[in-house]
């Protein structure tokens, strides 16, 4: 079983855990290895959006929880909505 990676507060900390003398095996290894999908578009349209501060609350835990920024995650459903079933 791997190690979590600390979580960092400045990116200097980062810089000094990930130095290149560091043994990071005990941390990377293939069981914690998760896809990750880029957004390769251009994102150069902006909406406006009014939802419930109830519903915005349960997306950003979603995404939180998916370790992605919640605006991400709006666009990873819109797109998810609107791609026909493969079968």
């Amino acid at each position: 079983m791997s190690k979590r990676l600390p979580k960092f507060a400045t990116d200097e900390e980062a810089e000094t855990f990930l130095d290149p003398s560091r043994d990071l095996s005990d941390y990377i290894t293939p069981e914690n290895f998760q896809p990750y999908q880029a957004e390769a578009a251009r994102k150069d349209k902006s909406i406006n959006l009014r939802i419930s501060e109830r519903l915005l609350d349960a997306v950003r835990r979603e995404a939180e929880a998916r370790g992605m920024p919640y605006q991400r995650f709006i666009r990873q459903a819109i797109a998810r909505a609107l791609t026909p079933p493969q079968h």
